[in-house]
């Protein structure tokens, strides 16, 4: 058993994924089901959030990816999108104090070229703030897309020079978003759908997956916690026979 800081306690498996990886869906239909607008949706997602961002540290997760925008979600409404946009800047003025006390560190995976400079140098100076902290790594996929991070980097392997019999999986790791972060364990899908959405699609080839119909508003500390007991039973074995798994 694991003591809270809210005095409650858990029963943690024996095993925590180093890295955990979220999609977070639903925000729309959650919104929907309550006769809410969608950004109602949207704005509850982000206070989720912040809960589930402490339970992850609470739980000893090490690395937490969130797919916030998509490079797909600019065919949203407009109004939508903008919102988005807010949403993103408003989480930035009212929570980075307390993630920075946290120990939580910021990085950002995906494109800033579409936002306002403004935002963009929010968002630059939020990471610079929270670099030297490591209790837990926070990557937030924000116009991100995989094919797309994919392309990125074979476009900067080919500027570097870098010669076809040199390309390994190895160095494509190296040209990605993440390449500061481990591959991760574990990813979650909320809201039921059964997609990988463009996420992570290189560095989840082995990771192993959680979907709940639960949706992300909703999706709460409990649980995550349940979806780590079900990471915790699962044998990973990266194309080896069951019982001829090293560590990895």
């Amino acid at each position: 058993m694991k003591l809270m800081t809210d005095g409650s306690e858990v029963k943690l498996p024996a095993k925590i994924p180093e890295h955990v990886a979220i999609i977070m869906d639903g925000n729309g239909r959650w919104a929907r089901s309550r006769g809410l607008p969608r950004m109602a949706g949207h704005r509850a997602g982000v206070d989720n959030l912040r809960r589930i961002i402490e339970a992850a540290v609470e739980y000893g997760i090490k690395y937490l990816t969130i797919y916030a925008f998509s490079t797909e979600n600019w065919k949203r409404p407009p109004a939508e999108v903008k919102g988005l946009i807010n949403i993103l800047e408003d989480v930035i003025d009212r929570e980075l104090k307390s993630l920075n006390e946290n120990g939580v560190q910021l990085r950002h995976i995906g494109r800033l070229d579409q936002l306002k400079p403004e935002l963009q140098d929010k968002v630059k100076q939020a990471i610079k703030m929270t670099e030297k902290n490591d209790r837990l790594i926070l990557n937030v996929a924000w116009n991100y897309g995989g094919r797309d991070e994919i392309v990125c980097a074979i476009k900067q392997m080919v500027s570097d020079g870098i010669q076809p019999e040199e390309i390994t999986e190895s160095l494509v790791g190296r040209y990605l978003f993440t390449s500061d972060s481990p591959d991760p364990d574990l990813i979650i899908r909320t809201s039921g759908e059964m997609r990988v959405s463009n996420f992570l699609i290189w560095q989840g080839a082995y990771s192993e997956w959680y979907a709940t119909t639960t949706y992300w508003p909703d999706f709460d500390p409990e649980e995550l916690l349940g979806a780590l007991h079900v990471y915790a039973q699962r044998e990973r074995r990266y194309g080896r026979i069951s019982g001829n798994v090293s560590s990895r």
